[in-house]
């Protein structure tokens, strides 16, 4: 996609998330004009990014969809309304720029240069930047083998898989994967597991060999990964044929510029919302796993809702004189 200097909407997005592109959607549904801002270079968030094979069963009107496919769906959704995206992009600064005869408005400057313009912002970056927490002992064959995410499950296909960790991707990949790969042995360094009871039950029952108390000590190939050695907490060292490895070990987030934007932020993690997804900063609004107030659940079909109360406020933030509920889509016109 082009990528412009400057950019002038009514709202800018930041964050390519689910949450974001329903927010891109539902803006232009009440006649804004739409920026999304992402610092990945695709649209999906950490959904296109880390799980896009998975399938999510908690996303209201679907029993499952696949993480891939609920993105192609969301922009698809957005398309007639023609937002800017700007991929690839971190937001760096926040200008406020107060109003003569309105509100206040933004300029966000972005690590590339570009300038957006914007009425109100809209944060529904999740959380943050995100960076996989590395396996040492397999580094050097970092996307030559070693994995952090499953992009494409047929890429495993007919190979011995290690899958290293003990939370819900570390599971939720080895029950994917079991009936593609010609094995697949998990590795965690504790007894106990992280990853949702249910799933364990049924990776359990599966033909998937799972190593607990103990970690992949060396990996062993001549450019390509040929076998682990997986080293017990009783010093017992084993050896597997492996050609790929999945380290599902977690990540580390940071929200990086927006700490200094002089949105409040708790823990260096959540931002404080009203009802109205207000931020401390007016004009300012977020939406999605990055916001938090008393009661919150962070599910995608949460940020949904709270994505449409953001806009529906920025709305009104942006012309008082527009009602806050501009109505059911259902009311619109029919397209011609």
């Amino acid at each position: 996609m082009p990528q412009p200097d400057e950019v002038d909407v009514d709202v800018l997005i930041v964050g390519a998330g689910p949450t974001g592109l329903f927010a891109a959607y539902y803006a232009g549904f009440r006649g804004l004009r739409v920026g999304v801002l992402d610092s990945l270079p695709e649209p999906g968030g950490q959904v296109n990014a880390m799980y896009p094979e998975k399938d999510i069963y908690d996303v209201a009107g679907f029993p499952a969809v696949r993480g891939r496919d609920l993105v192609d769906s969301l922009l698809a959704q957005a398309e007639p309304f023609d937002p800017v995206y700007l991929l690839g992009h971190r937001a760096d600064e926040l200008e406020r720029h107060s109003g003569e005869d309105g509100p206040d408005t933004f300029t966000v400057t972005t690590h590339r240069g570009t300038r957006i313009e914007a009425k109100s912002v809209i944060i529904t970056g999740g959380i943050g930047t995100f960076t996989p927490r590395p396996l040492p002992a397999a580094q050097e064959y970092e996307g030559n083998g070693l994995a952090y995410f499953v992009r494409k499950l047929d890429d495993y296909k007919d190979t011995d898989v290690v899958i290293v960790g003990g939370g819900d991707s570390a599971f939720d990949w080895a029950q994917a994967l079991h009936s593609r790969a010609a094995s697949v042995t998990l590795v965690h360094r504790r007894e106990t597991f992280r990853a949702h009871p249910t799933t364990v039950s049924a990776v359990r029952e599966t033909d998937v060999e799972i190593i607990t108390n103990a970690q992949v000590s060396k990996v062993d190939g001549n450019g390509s990964i040929e076998s682990v050695e997986i080293t017990g907490s009783d010093g017992a060292v084993r050896t597997v044929p492996c050609q790929r490895i999945i380290a599902a070990l977690g990540f580390t987030a940071n929200l990086g510029p927006l700490l200094k934007w002089g949105v409040d932020v708790e823990n260096r993690r959540h931002i404080p919302v009203d009802t109205a997804m207000r931020t401390n900063v007016a004009g300012v609004f977020a939406a999605g796993d990055i916001n938090d107030y008393p009661g919150k659940v962070r599910l995608i079909a949460v940020g949904f809702g709270e994505a449409a109360t953001a806009v529906n406020n920025a709305a009104h933030h942006i012309d008082p004189g527009q009602p806050v509920f501009p109505g059911h889509s259902t009311d619109a016109p029919a397209a011609a």
